[in-house]
C-alpha cells in the first residue's frame, strides 16, 4: 500500500546505522527497564521521605500502585503503538516515546513531599512514564530488527535485551544506593539518561522501512486496552484485604473487572478476526515459531516476575537483620547481595543470542528454562538463614537460565514475522513480558499470602504471649492481615512498634527484644519459607512449560528466507508460513 504524504519516509542505507540504532535503543529500553525497578529497593526510602506510614490500611493500595503503575500502563499500550509503529513509523513512534519517558522523569524529580499527594503524584506520572516506556519497549525490538541482517540480529537482540532485562536488576543496586544518598535522587538519575537519549534519537534515528498507513482500529484498542487494565487492576486488588478475609479475590469487585475483562478481551479476538486493518493481525498466531515463542515468553516472564519480590523480602525481612543489618539499610545490602542473578544473566544473554544466529533458538531457550527450573528447586531447599554463597551460586544459576532463554526466544519472535508486522510483533512480545511481570506479582504475592495466613497468625500470638504481651493483644495483633506483615518485610521496616498499641511498649521489660533486629525476622522466618514453597514450585512449573514451548517452537526459522524459497512473485500473508516452519526444523 502506498505511504501518505506526511509518512516519513525509509532512510538511506549506511553500513553503520545498524549500530546507531543499537546504541540508542539498548540506552532507551535501559533507562524504561531501570525506572521499572527501581521503586522496588527504594520505595522504603521514598515512604519516609513523604511521610507515609506503609502499614496504614490504605496505604497498601498505594504502595501496590506505585509498584505496578508503570508495568501496566506498558503491558496496556505496547501493542498499540507497535502497530501505529507499523503504520507511522517505527522511529517516529519511539522517538515521541523517548520524549515522553524524558519529561515524565523531570516531573517525578520534582516531585512534592507532603504524604498521600505526594504519593498519588508519584503513582499518576509514572503511569503517564509507563507511556512513553511502553512506546520504546513496541519499537525498539522492531528497529533493530530492521537495522541488522538476519546472521547478527541474535547478538544485537542479545545486547538490547541485556539492557532490557539486566536494566531490572541493575535498578536494584542503583535504587538501594541512591536512596541511602536521598530519595530524590531515585528520580534524578532518569533524567541525563533520557536527556541525552530523546537528542540523540530525534537526531540519528531513521526508518528503514516504508510504513504501511492504516486505519486506526479503535473498536480493537478500546477492547483490548480496556480489558486488560481492567484485569490487571482486579489483580492488584485481589491481593489487599477483604473485610475479615486475607484476600479479596473474592470480592464483587474484584470478581466484576477480571469477569468485564475476560468478556472485552474475547470481544477483541472477535472484532480482530472481522475487522479489514485489525490492531493486531491474529494469523500471526498460525506461524508455529510465533505463537510457540510468545507463549514460551508468557511463561517464564510469569515464573520470573515474581522472583524480585521474594529474594527482596527473603533479604531485608529475613536474612540481612538476622545477620546484624539494621532494617533502615537493608534495602541497599538487598540490592548488593543479588548481583549474582544480575552476573548470569548478563554473562549468558549475549553469547547465547550470538549462538542463537548460527544454531537456532531451541537449544538455549529450552536448556535455560531446564537451568532456571533446577535453581527454584534448589532455593526451596535452603533454610531461611542460608549459607550466602549457596545463595549466590543459585542465584547464578537462576540468572544463567534466564540470560540463556530470553536473547534466543526474542530473535525467534522476531525472525518469524514479515518485515511488514514487526512492529506488532514486538509488541505482542513486549506484552507477554510486561502483563506476565504484572500476573506474577498477583500470583506470587497471593500465593505467599495464602502460605503465611496458615501459619503467620499462631506463630505470632505465641511468640508474642512469650513476651509477656497480654493474651487479648497478642491475639489482636497477630489478626493483623498477613499482607501487611508482607510488605512491612518487603520495604525493609520492622513493624512490631506499630502492631502494638501505642504505650504498650513503655510497659514490656523486654520491649527492646520485640522491636530489636531478631524477633521479627525469626517469627517470619518459618511462614515465609512455607509460602515460599508454593511460590517457587509454581515458578519451577512454569519454567518447564516454558521450555516444552520453546522445544515445540522448532529451530530456525527466518520469515524472509521461506518467503524467497516457496513464494514467487508477491510477499505472502503472515498465515502462509506457517507450514513452512516444519520444513524450517
Amino acid at each position: 500500500m502506498a505511504t501518505t504524504s506526511s509518512a516519513p519516509q525509509p532512510a538511506a542505507r549506511d553500513p553503520h546505522y545498524k549500530w546507531v540504532a543499537l546504541s540508542n535503543t539498548t540506552l532507551g529500553m535501559l533507562a524504561a527497564s531501570i525506572n521499572g525497578s527501581i521503586l522496588l529497593i527504594s520505595l522504603p526510602a521514598i515512604f519516609r521521605g513523604i511521610g507515609l506510614k506503609p502499614l496504614e490500611p490504605g496505604n497498601v493500595n498505594i504502595l501496590l500502585w506505585s509498584i505496578m503503575g508503570y508495568m501496566v500502563a506498558t503491558s496496556v499500550l505496547v501493542v498499540t503503538f507497535g502497530r501505529l509503529g507499523d503504520s507511522l513509523g517505527r522511529a517516529r513512534i519511539y522517538n515521541l516515546g523517548f520524549l515522553i519517558f524524558t519529561i515524565a522523569a523531570i516531573a517525578l524529580s520534582l516531585m512534592p513531599d507532603n504524604g498521600s499527594f505526594a504519593a498519588w503524584y508519584l503513582i499518576t506520572v509514572r503511569i503517564l512514564q509507563g507511556v512513553g516506556g511502553a512506546m520504546l519497549m513496541a519499537n525498539s525490538t522492531a528497529i533493530l530488527t530492521d537495522a541488522f541482517p538476519t546472521e547478527q540480529r541474535g547478538l544485537a537482540l542479545g545486547i538490547n535485551t541485556i539492557a532490557a532485562i539486566g536494566g531490572s536488576f541493575i535498578g536494584l543496586l542503583i535504587g538501594g544506593l541512591l536512596a541511602d544518598i536521598d530519595w530524590r535522587l531515585v528520580f534524578w538519575i532518569n533524567v541525563p539518561f533520557g536527556v541525552v537519549g530523546t537528542a540523540w534519537a530525534y537526531w540519528k534515528l531513521k526508518d528503514r522501512a516504508a510504513p504501511r498507513h492504516r486505519p486506526i482500529d479503535w473498536a480493537g484498542n478500546f477492547t483490548f486496552g480496556i480489558g486488560l487494565i481492567l484485569i490487571l487492576i482486579g489483580i492488584t486488588e485481589g491481593i489487599q484485604p477483604y473485610g475479615s478475609h486475607a484476600m479479596a479475590w473474592t470480592s464483587p469487585e474484584v470478581m466484576s473487572l477480571i469477569g468485564v475483562g475476560l468478556v472485552l478481551i474475547v470481544a477483541f479476538l472477535v472484532i480482530e478476526s472481522r475487522v479489514a486493518f485489525p490492531m493486531f493481525d491474529l494469523a500471526l498466531f498460525r506461524i508455529r515459531p510465533f505463537t510457540a515463542g510468545n507463549l514460551a515468553s508468557l511463561f517464564a516472564a510469569i515464573g520470573r516476575g515474581g522472583l524480585q519480590f521474594m529474594l527482596i523480602i527473603w533479604l531485608q525481612g529475613i536474612w540481612l537483620p538476622l545477620h546484624g543489618y539494621s532494617f533502615e539499610e537493608t534495602p541497599l545490602w538487598a540490592g548488593i547481595f543479588m548481583l549474582p542473578l544480575t552476573l548470569g544473566f548478563l554473562v549468558a544473554t549475549p553469547v547465547s543470542g550470538w549462538l542463537s544466529d548460527h544454531h537456532g533458538a531451541r537449544p538455549f531457550a529450552v536448556g535455560g528454562m531446564l537451568i532456571g527450573a533446577a535453581s527454584f528447586a534448589a532455593l526451596m531447599e535452603l533454610p531461611p538463614d542460608f549459607s550466602y554463597p549457596v545463595f549466590a551460586l543459585l542465584l547464578f544459576m537462576n540468572g544463567l537460565g534466564s540470560g540463556l532463554f530470553i536473547a534466543p526466544n526474542s530473535t525467534a519472535i522476531m525472525n518469524s514475522v514479515p518485515p511488514a508486522e514487526r512492529g506488532q510483533a514486538a509488541g505482542m512480545r513486549a506484552t507477554t513480558l510486561n502483563a506476565g511481570q504484572v500476573l506474577s506479582i498477583g500470583i506470587f504475592f497471593s500465593l505467599m499470602i495464602v502460605g503465611l495466613t496458615e501459619q503467620l497468625p499462631a506463630s505470632m500470638e505465641a511468640a508474642l504471649i512469650a513476651q509477656n504481651v497480654p493474651d487479648a493483644v497478642a491475639r489482636h495483633v497477630a489478626s493483623a492481615p498477613a499482607v501487611a506483615s508482607l510488605f512491612a518485610a518487603f520495604l525493609g521496616y520492622n513493624p512490631m512498634g506499630e502492631l502494638l498499641p501505642p504505650g504498650m511498649l513503655a510497659t514490656l521489660p523486654n520491649a527492646a527484644e520485640i522491636t530489636g533486629k531478631t524477633f521479627f525476622p525469626h517469627l517470619l522466618a518459618g511462614p515465609f519459607m512455607h509460602g515460599l514453597v508454593f511460590a517457587f514450585s509454581f515458578s519451577m512449573i512454569l519454567n518447564l512449560l516454558a521450555a516444552v514451548a520453546s522445544w515445540l517452537a522448532g529451530g530456525k526459522y527466518v520469515h524472509e528466507h521461506h518467503a524467497a524459497l516457496h513464494v514467487q512473485g508477491h510477499v505472502p500473508r503472515p498465515a502462509a508460513d506457517a507450514e513452512a516452519s516444519v520444513a524450517a526444523r
